[in-house]
């Protein structure tokens, strides 16, 4: 996760300065004139306009999200499209705002040479990360179906994350060369020595089920002292490549000894400060949506505009959010609570709209404000399914050891979820989030949720 992050980054700071030379390139191109001009009516100012008008359509079009690249075909419209978006961004501020402009063929220039050097770099990089290879080799002591299942979800990722499976290690020889995905068993739990010296491993994964009390201590201690070998624990390798917390298999005593999940007096009120900022500011700026809102969803259907709902919060207090009413008024007449589903009838028109807008969560902004929710948290749930979802996943009770918040780290990172299922890995993300509690992941988070706002991700 922290290795993605510092290369996203790189690669962010790389084309920054990629695009903003390409422009200064451009404009010296041009004529001298164009150059005196660039030099001496704020030319670079201008080139800086372009150069974050083009990274933010690159940011929307997710080419800083290598999950979401499929290959080579989808990096190349992907650029296209961004660099068309921000062609016609540019365009409609240069004809508001015509100081701002370059100069139409200074635009046009600079335009081809973005393109040509953006798709060249990342097709370069791209080939540079695969040519590379992994920059850890990964052996796995476990064989379980979950422990299997969170190494295929690392192995499926292995050009994002860098990192090769060498393979998996069973206490029981008769299993050895049997195939889970790819690799297979490749040993036993006695042969990790010679395994490790001879895939070059850097690091030894350990699934503490399958493990304890079978390991060869003492020659893994050599390993460790006089080898340099790295040893760790699954749920901490899954959470490090992955931004969660694998709950199967978990032990509360990795919970207890795992660094993190610290909240300091100074991080609390810092984060409460930046709570009441965003929120005031949000509900002074979104006031005229508010009203507008207000009226449409009493025009469109019968009954009050707002809709007041029991939630779990801090602690397993129960408060009442607020929201924008978005189905009709006797919504759960019949069925009691139940969770939304994929066009479901009770859905308002005006409220599928408000849905997929995130509108009907402006309101929760009040709920901030008096300290109920955070901007960044988990997000709050009925009674009703606390009551079943605790009994049914682990550590689930975990998520109200703080605010819940209008956004989080599993909003922006996974679908909206209706079941068990999705309860389960959202709160794996939870417990990401509450174990790397800071400002600045509040920030990341709230910048990322403008994103999935504006591309209509995830809600239903």
């Amino acid at each position: 996760m922290y290795r993605s992050f510092l290369r996203t980054a790189s690669v962010v700071l790389f084309e920054t300065a990629l695009i903003l030379g390409l422009v200064t390139l451009a404009t010296w191109l041009r004529s001298d004139e164009a150059w005196q001009a660039y030099v001496f009516q704020n030319g670079v100012w201008k080139a800086v306009l372009v150069t974050a008008v083009t990274q933010v359509c690159l940011y929307f079009s997710d080419l800083y999200d290598p999950r979401r690249i499929a290959d080579r075909r989808d990096l190349f419209i992907r650029i296209l499209q961004a660099l068309g978006a921000a062609s016609f961004i540019l365009a409609g501020i240069y004809v508001w705002a015509p100081d701002l402009a370059l100069g139409r063929l200074v635009f046009l220039f600079a335009a081809l040479l973005v393109i040509g050097a953006v798709i060249g770099w990342r097709i370069l990089f791209q080939f540079t990360v695969k040519a590379v290879g992994a920059h850890e080799r990964l052996l796995l002591v476990g064989t379980n179906p979950a422990a299997v299942a969170l190494v295929k979800e690392m192995h499926d990722h292995r050009l994002d994350t860098g990192i090769e499976i060498v393979g998996f290690v069973d206490h029981d020889p008769a299993r050895v060369g049997e195939p889970l995905f790819n690799p297979g068993i490749i040993g036993t739990i006695a042969d990790i020595p010679s395994i490790v010296e001879k895939h070059r491993v850097d690091r030894v994964v350990v699934s503490l089920v399958d493990a304890r009390g079978k390991l060869p201590m003492e020659d893994l201690l050599n390993m460790r002292l006089h080898k340099g070998v790295a040893f760790d624990h699954l749920a901490s390798v899954y959470e490090e490549y992955s931004g969660k917390i694998a709950i199967e298999n978990l032990r509360p005593s990795w919970l207890i000894f795992s660094q993190g999940f610290s909240k300091t007096r100074v991080l609390l009120a810092a984060k409460r400060v930046l709570d009441i900022v965003v929120a005031g500011l949000g509900l002074l700026i979104a006031s005229p949506i508010l009203l507008l809102v207000t009226i449409a969803v009493r025009v469109s259907s019968k009954g009050p505009a707002f809709y007041h709902q029991q939630r779990v919060g801090q602690g397993g207090r129960i408060f009442t959010v607020h929201k924008f009413r978005s189905m009709r008024q006797d919504a759960e007449a019949g069925t009691g609570a139940v969770w939304a589903q994929a066009k479901d009838p009770r859905i308002t028109p005006i409220g599928t709209f408000l849905r997929r807008t995130r509108l009907d969560e402006l309101p929760q902004l009040w709920n901030v404000l008096v300290g109920d929710m955070s901007m960044v948290g988990p997000r709050p749930e009925r009674p009703e399914f606390v009551c079943q979802l605790t009994e049914k996943i682990p550590f689930y009770g975990l998520r109200h050891s703080v605010r819940p918040g209008v956004t989080g780290w599993a909003q922006v990172r996974y679908t909206y979820g209706a079941s068990i299922e999705d309860a389960m890995e959202k709160l794996q993300y939870d417990l990401f989030y509450i174990k790397h509690m800071t400002v600045a992941f509040d920030l990341y988070v709230l910048f990322s949720t403008v994103k999935t706002v504006v591309l209509r991700r995830g809600a239903q």
